[in-house]
């Protein structure tokens, strides 16, 4: 598979943009860098690189499943505190005050000329990669199915989460079902469905604007960020999800491959 990187704006990364594969990959949450100008917007230094800023794991994670699938992959050079490319403009939550413990003081009280800046920054770039890759692969009459991949943290305010690996759908479950059929394939897992989020926790922007809306079957992966500390670990996660991935996709009618990918760094 080709080693393509594209960089479609400073704040966007796009790999594989000629895969062919049937599935595009999504990260919103792939960077925890946070663009000089914000100031590093007035965190503690200790959160810059926590989970607040970003989803420790994710992007390697998902290079390693381009790979496996060759597919293309759209992913954030941002932090989700600059702004989360998985909420729509108008959420409090794309541009959060306040992170589970984590207070950020560059995003109190944003004038709404200072977001519709990040909007334009961030967001817009982001989704028009996206629009971008999947109206190409329309005219190349490619199949397409939708993965947004993140991971989450195994304490979330003191409670212990269980949960391994999230299936998490909206409207649309056709991809989360599939998979979740296919739970058995990894019995030491505990895998489970619209959990650690669902919905209702606003977390399903990304799949109803870019999968639901173009009539693509759509799924996130969340991935518990203990078992993604390592490189190593992300590409034996990944080989695992294919297990749970390939039959579902085949199941959709999709053909899917079955390679040894290698990531890129």
């Amino acid at each position: 598979m080709s080693s393509e990187i594209e960089q479609s704006s400073p704040n966007v990364e796009i790999r594989h943009r000629q895969a062919e594969g049937p599935v595009v990959l999504l990260c919103e949450h792939a960077s925890h860098h946070i663009p000089e100008h914000y100031h590093g917007l007035g965190l503690d230094p200790a959160h810059r690189r926590s989970h607040a800023a970003w989803d420790p794991g994710a992007r390697d994670l998902a290079l390693s499943l381009s790979a496996l699938l060759d597919a293309p992959l759209v992913a954030s050079r941002v932090s989700r505190l600059v702004y989360d490319c998985n909420r729509p403009p108008e959420a409090d939550s794309a541009m959060p005050e306040r992170s589970e413990i984590v207070e950020v003081p560059g995003n109190r009280e944003l004038t709404k000329d200072q977001r519709a800046a990040r909007v334009e920054a961030v967001y817009r770039p982001f989704c028009e990669a996206v629009s971008r890759v999947l109206a190409e692969r329309a005219a190349r009459d490619l199949p397409t199915v939708l993965l947004t991949i993140h991971s989450f943290t195994p304490t979330f305010h003191g409670r212990v989460r269980e949960v391994e690996v999230g299936i998490l759908h909206d409207a649309d479950p056709r991809m989360a079902d599939a998979m979740l059929s296919q739970a058995h394939r990894l019995p030491h897992r505990c895998i489970r469905r619209n959990d650690p989020y669902g919905p209702e926790d606003g977390v399903t922007h990304s799949l109803k604007r870019h999968g639901i809306g173009n009539g693509l079957a759509n799924v996130m992966i969340e991935i518990r960020n203990d078992l993604l500390a390592t490189l190593d670990e992300a590409d034996a996660m990944a080989r695992e999800l294919m297990q749970l991935i390939q039959p579902a996709l085949e199941s959709l009618g999709v053909e899917c491959p079955s390679r040894e990918g290698q990531r890129d760094a």
